[in-house]
């Protein structure tokens, strides 16, 4: 893809007298980051464990910061899809078992079965299945790990019981509606799947359904907002899970796509530092044994660049959940990143997805007229999930103290900053909408503003 963001046209510099037709007056550049800020930081959930809510959000919420979670939908309470096996009857995949070895032909339907037997413990050999065949490429011992399963069922060595959702227990009753009252505050909410299985061993049918179910119970209890992002489960970066997730939801943490962006996951350990694209997503993952001062490391090194998104995940909190972080680790962990403030930008993993491909899918042309510098923000993404406000740099004269800035009936005053000697302002600016005017702010209004 070629990136025409960046290269900033200026026309039409009317009235030479002016002030505004001189140098680099009216220059304009959408920053590479919201605000001007030098790195972005996205704070990320998965499952939905309690404690996230309980002990996680108050903290977070003492330092303004944001968050996404990414939730199993079958497991919240009200949800109108569980987990399912769309397919022929399983009575019927467990008598052909008896006959036929699982091969490439049958692997992924009776992989899909297993959770949906009444077989305590069989789902166990789809996770080992799922493993080994995404993560370990070891497609044959998938196939025996299948068998083997299949073999127990037909024995009845396994205890009879449905174990394809968590239990009320495990779950501690969080619900809907507690969700949407979070969403109101700014937190994303984003699908984990139905159930939380191994992707890449779901046949079509039922990869879709894991797909499509947890986006429309999202968006039936949260709305259009929600349905932006995906996590496909264990980190997956199966072609198939990835290409059937990009097909119904704006971005997956899995896997971004998109050429200007370096993707490091989790298991990645090249040095972000090193990379020479427009952007690199840094995934990192805090485990219980994660040292702080390594987890200190990832936010000074992304504070230090100008191109690193870091996108942290966790999972557990205070004993709940996969291994979890104390409260107490968060909160420290937390003010360290807030003591970061003037260089990262805090935001949702959707913000920032929407920020760099809106940059890298905008054009900003400027013109003089006047006393007046006009600015044009333009985007070629058409689909209606973006238009998040971009932060515009733009140069003006020397003289200007505090500029107006106006787009439409939105109107704000900002103060004049100074770079290399030059004065600028720093403010946002909705793409494909009105024309956007900056005009300097007459010292008596100053003045009266400031009593």
């Amino acid at each position: 893809m070629t990136s025409k963001v960046g290269a900033v046209t200026v026309v039409g510099l009317m009235i030479a007298c002016s002030a505004i037709a001189h140098g680099q007056v009216g220059r304009t550049e959408i920053t590479k980051w919201q605000y001007g800020k030098s790195g972005a930081v996205s704070l990320t959930y998965d499952d939905g464990t309690i404690n996230q809510f309980r002990v996680a959000v108050p903290i977070m919420d003492s330092f303004g910061f944001p968050a996404t979670f990414f939730i199993i939908t079958g497991n919240i309470p009200g949800s109108q899809y569980h987990g399912t096996f769309v397919g022929r009857p399983t009575k019927a995949i467990i008598e052909e078992t008896a006959s036929i070895p699982t091969n490439r032909d049958n692997f992924l339907e009776r992989a899909s079965a297993i959770p949906f037997l009444g077989d305590q413990g069989a789902i166990d050999y789809q996770t080992r299945a799922g493993e080994v065949y995404d993560e370990g490429k070891n497609v044959e011992q998938a196939y025996q790990l299948i068998d083997e399963c299949y073999a127990k069922v037909r024995q009845g060595a396994f205890p009879r019981g449905e174990e394809h959702e968590a239990s009320p227990a495990s779950l501690n009753n969080i619900t809907w509606e507690e969700l949407r009252a979070l969403s109101q505050r700014g937190y994303e909410f984003a699908s984990h799947t139905v159930t939380h299985p191994r992707l890449a061993v779901l046949d079509d049918a039922n990869l879709a359904y894991e797909l499509e179910k947890s986006r429309q119970d999202i968006l039936d209890h949260l709305g259009f907002k929600h349905t932006f992002s995906v996590e496909c489960p264990y980190g997956t970066e199966n072609e198939r899970a990835v290409h059937s997730a990009l097909l119904r939801y704006q971005v997956a943490r899995n896997h971004m796509p998109d050429a200007f962006v370096d993707d490091l996951d989790r298991w990645n350990n090249m040095d972000p530092a090193a990379s020479r694209e427009e952007y690199v997503r840094w995934q990192r993952g805090p485990l219980t044994e994660t040292p702080m001062g390594l987890m200190k490391s990832w936010v000074d090194k992304t504070a230090a660049q100008d191109n690193i998104w870091l996108v942290l995940v966790f999972h557990g909190v205070d004993g709940v959940g996969w291994k979890p972080k104390t409260g107490a680790e968060l909160r420290d962990y937390f003010g360290y990143v807030k003591s970061k403030a003037d260089r990262l930008w805090v935001a949702t993993f959707q913000d920032v997805t929407k920020y760099m491909r809106e940059r890298m899918h905008g054009q900003v042309f400027s013109y003089g007229e006047g006393d007046v510098i006009s600015v044009v923000l333009r985007s070629d993404l058409t689909d209606v999930s973006y238009g998040l406000p971009l932060t515009l740099k733009t140069y003006v004269p020397s003289s200007w103290q505090t500029a107006e800035v106006r787009q439409g009936k939105r109107t704000n005053h900002v103060i004049v900053g100074r770079d290399n000697s030059m004065s600028y302002v720093l403010y946002q600016a909705v793409p494909n909408a009105e024309v956007v005017t900056l005009s300097a702010v007459a010292a008596e209004t100053q003045q009266s503003q400031t009593k």
